[in-house]
Formats: structure tokens, sequence, C-alpha cells
């Protein structure tokens, strides 16, 4: 849903929305967790003009030059093939994750204007594939990085770990960790609030002094809309629905790359893991990968060492058939599982 707001399009002033409020005119429908009353673009167009007009004592012509400049900026009008592929080369940049295998899996990396899903169980790697991501982003490309965080995962210690690894210098390191702004939101309210926060932002362009602004990471999407879908199942989805549009239409407006982690289930018919927040969610992202960990061990000489392995298989995805596996390689950044009995030194594992 599109709010209507002062400085939305042009003529729609402050005291306009004010009067509309004032006499009561609902032309969107309000939830929950709006404390006030707000107004759907959708269902201000469609309104009948003239009695809003006589309604809220405004000028009839100012609202149908407002309705036509809303028209004209949020409906859909048809478009050739042509079109939309010249403007997907435009707008469209390939982001690395900072893993050559992940990458290879995803065609070469995140896509802006996409929505990509990291989904697993706990443990399986998908908090430390973001910070991979956030650190390759930030020190690689020098782009910035939001990260929204929803369980505590977030590790500063960590992800510094990982831009040593990839830096050498340390200017270079705290500049890159300047570039990743961090917020917590440990609730779906406080989540969207951010989100039109980082909307509003950019589109002021309030980050343009600062550096660009390509990639927005959301940890774990699953740990604040499984709250939602017990009890009053379809006021959930609505608001779970209601996050996907923020998300998905931040990417495609921004050309941000937005990547996401989801919790998976096990389905009770053929045993397979599944995402989870169901069907709904399912159309959000145009890409999914499945994480998951392995036990594996090998020798070597006369000893023994245990290692977790982690396998991306892709899920979804618009561009690679789906089924392919690779091992994920986060390089030198994971954390390395020794065994007792061979010697280890103070940088190992960095």
């Amino acid at each position: 849903m599109v709010v209507l707001r002062a400085g939305l399009c042009p003529g729609l002033t402050e005291e306009m929305i004010q009067l509309l409020q004032a006499k009561g005119i609902r032309t969107g429908l309000a939830s929950n967790f709006v404390p006030l009353m707000l107004f759907a673009v959708v269902d201000f167009v469609s309104s009948d003009l003239e009695d809003v007009a006589q309604k809220c004592s405004l000028s009839y012509k100012a609202l149908v030059a407002v309705r036509r400049v809303l028209l004209a900026q949020f409906s859909a009008f048809p478009a050739n093939g042509a079109d939309l592929y010249e403007e997907l080369k435009s707008s469209t940049a390939i982001l690395s994750t900072g893993s050559p295998s992940l990458d290879q899996l995803l065609d070469s990396g995140l896509y802006t204007g996409e929505v990509t899903e990291l989904m697993g169980a706990p443990g399986s790697g998908k908090t430390q594939v973001c910070l991979s991501i956030a650190a390759s982003v930030s020190l690689g490309l020098k782009q910035h990085v939001v990260f929204l965080d929803s369980t505590g995962g977030f590790t500063a210690s960590r992800l510094y770990q990982m831009l040593q690894a990839r830096a050498e210098d340390e200017g270079e390191q705290l500049e890159a960790l300047q570039r990743i702004q961090v917020v917590r939101v440990f609730h779906i309210y406080e989540l969207l609030r951010a989100l039109q926060e980082l909307r509003d932002r950019l589109s002021q362009q309030a980050l343009r002094p600062a550096g660009p602004l390509k990639i927005l990471v959301l940890d774990s999407v699953s740990a604040v809309v499984y709250p939602l879908l017990g009890g009053k199942q379809s006021e959930g989805l609505a608001i779970m629905m209601q996050l996907a549009r923020e998300l998905k239409t931040l990417a495609r407006e921004f050309s941000l790359a937005v990547v996401v982690t989801n919790q998976v289930t096990r389905d009770s018919s053929t045993g397979l893991l599944k995402p989870a927040l169901g069907r709904s969610w399912s159309f959000v992202p145009s890409t999914r990968v499945l994480l998951e960990s392995k036990e594996a061990t090998w020798e070597k000489a006369t000893w023994e060492k245990a290692t977790t392995q982690r396998i991306a298989s892709l899920a979804k995805s618009p561009r690679q058939p789906t089924g392919i596996q690779v091992e994920l390689d986060i390089g030198n950044v994971d954390v390395q599982e020794l065994s007792p009995a061979r010697p280890t030194t103070p940088t190992q594992g960095l």
C-alpha cells in the first residue's frame, strides 16, 4: 500500500491531507499497528472527487490535478520487451557475495532490483553469509550497506575479522565498517518503520553525500513474521504481504539488491526441507538458496580432521537451472574447526 502523504506529488500539500483527516474522509485501510488514519493512493484515485471536494472544502480542480499526477506515477502502463530490456541493462548491477562458489551459483552474484533469499536451519551459516556479503560490498565495491538485524546475530567483531582477512590496511578496514549501517529491529512494526524511513531517505537522496547504497540485508525475515501467523492469521498474512511489497518496491525503485534470510521446515509428505512462511511468501524472492551444514572427515598423514561443510543449493532462480549445488567457500573467513591433535597458531582461522 502506497500511503498518501504530503510531498508525494506536486499539489499534494500537508493542508490537503489534514483536511481529509479532519473531515473523516477515509480513502485507505487503517490497521492495528498504524496509530493515525492513513490514505492509500489506490483508494484516493478511485474515489468520488466531487463528493470529497464538497465535504472537505477543497478545490475539485486541485483534486483532479493531484489524481492525474498520481495515476501517471503509480499506474501500470504497457511496455514492450525491448524497452524493458534496455531499462534492465541500464539499472541492474551485479554484486559479489564474497564467495566465488556462491557467485557462480547465482550467475555472477546478487542482482540489484531483486530479492534474494537464503534459507536454512539454525547453524547452516545464513548470518555468516550475510556478514560476508556486507564485507564484500562495503570493502570491495565501496558501496554502503544497510543491515537489518532481527535476531541479535550481527557481531561486529566477526565482521571485522572478515574485513581483516580481505584487507591489510587498518584505515581501509575502518572505512568499510563505517559504510555498514546496522539497525536492530526485533518487531515487525519496528521493521516496517525502518523500511519507511529508508525509503524516505532514498527519495530525498539523503545518502548521496555519504556514498551510494546498493544492498539491503534483512537477517531474518522469519523472526519478525512468525509471531504474526498464529491466531488471527488473516491479519498476520496481510502485514507479511505489506512487508513483501516494501522490500520488492525498495529493490525495484532504488536498484537495490535485497537479501533476506528465512528458516526452513520439513515437508510432512516428502520429508524434504522447504522455506518457512508458506506459499504466500514463496512468490516474494526472485532467487532462493538453501544452505545446509554437513559433517565431513578426512585424513592426512597420521592425523584426522573433522570439518563442517556448508552446501549451497539453488532452489529458485530466473537465470539458472534449479538443483545446482556448490560447496560454500566463504574462504579463510570461516571459523575453522580444528582437530585437538593438530597444533594451531594465533592467526589461524582469520
